[in-house]
């Protein structure tokens, strides 16, 4: 990590602070699922190219852009579209942008990505809460001098997908009926999809779906301070289980036909994360009984059965 992190966080905070409002909750849409930033309205629009330190993104299905608005009473900082370490960034540039958000003053970060399904019962099209997740990175993005400005030396990591966030998502799927699934999510560097014996270690680890972003992003926004919710969309079934050849294409396909569910999901969440960013730590009866129920019932790939049909 370089030792200029927090200065150039803070040019590209003081380049937008003026027109991005007190945004509670932020996002950060992931490969084909940048639908729900074209639905917002009176939105202002930033391309990162015209923001201090930011990294372009030069993905297909990642827009580049940063935008502000009040979706459903609540403001929010939409980030569509990530970069990611595969494409040559350090990690601290990968993450600055989640940085930014943080110093804007955001309490809530939902975190969404397209990842291959190694659980048996995730299909391409599913959508799946992510429970915790398996960092296969080779590196952090926290490495390097300290320094106190950013937040703790040592994060703690044992809900790095907050409970309260968690119980939100679920929350939503039922309001929008739209049926979710749950599990852990592991990150590989990429930018070659996995091997199938590779693919045969993740579950060995206990990985349900794998991906090549989202970890850095999370590991930063919990030593900022952020609450975090995670939504994968499965876009293939990993190498080795699926009978096709892997390619980008399919998943943009797959992410696409999903886009509806995505949004309604997003939709519903972030009234209801909103109030995870202000509740009290001692959750709630409902809260904690979803919670409970998730971390009792919640196994690989299954179905959560409180979503309605």
């Amino acid at each position: 990590m370089s030792s200029y992190v927090f200065e150039e966080a803070q040019e590209a905070y003081a380049a937008v602070k003026k027109i991005a409002g007190a945004p509670q909750v932020g996002l950060i849409l992931g490969s084909g699922l940048g639908g729900f930033a074209k639905s917002l309205k009176n939105a202002r629009v930033v391309p990162y190219a015209r923001i201090p330190n930011f990294p372009p993104a030069r993905v297909e299905g990642h827009a580049g852009q940063l935008i502000f608005c009040t979706f459903r009473g609540v403001e929010i900082a939409v980030l569509a579209g990530r970069v990611h370490y595969y494409e040559g960034h350090a990690l601290e540039e990968v993450t600055l942008p989640t940085r930014v958000l943080g110093l804007l003053g955001v309490k809530v970060l939902l975190v969404t990505n397209a990842a291959g399904g190694i659980a048996p019962s995730l299909d391409p099209g599913d959508l799946m809460v992510i429970t915790d997740h398996i960092n296969l990175l080779g590196t952090n993005p926290l490495r390097g001098p300290k320094d106190p400005r950013l937040g703790p030396r040592f994060p703690d990591m044992t809900n790095a997908y907050h409970p309260l966030v968690r119980a939100a998502l679920y929350e939503a799927a039922d309001a929008a009926r739209v049926p979710v699934k749950c599990g852990v999510y592991a990150a590989l560097g990429g930018p070659s999809y996995e091997t199938p014996a590779e693919i045969k270690m993740l579950s060995t680890l206990g990985a349900d779906a794998v991906g090549m972003s989202t970890v850095p992003e999370v590991i930063v926004a919990n030593q900022m301070g952020m609450k975090v919710g995670g939504i994968s969309c499965v876009a293939n079934k990993a190498a080795g289980i699926s009978p096709n050849k892997l390619s980008h294409e399919e998943v943009m396909e797959t992410t696409q036909s999903a886009a509806k569910r995505f949004c309604k999901l997003l939709a519903e969440a972030i009234p209801l994360a909103a109030k995870a960013a202000n509740g009290p730590e001692q959750r709630s009866d409902k809260h904690a009984k979803i919670v409970l129920s998730l971390r009792e019932k919640c196994s690989v790939g299954n179905m959560l059965k409180g979503a309605k049909k």
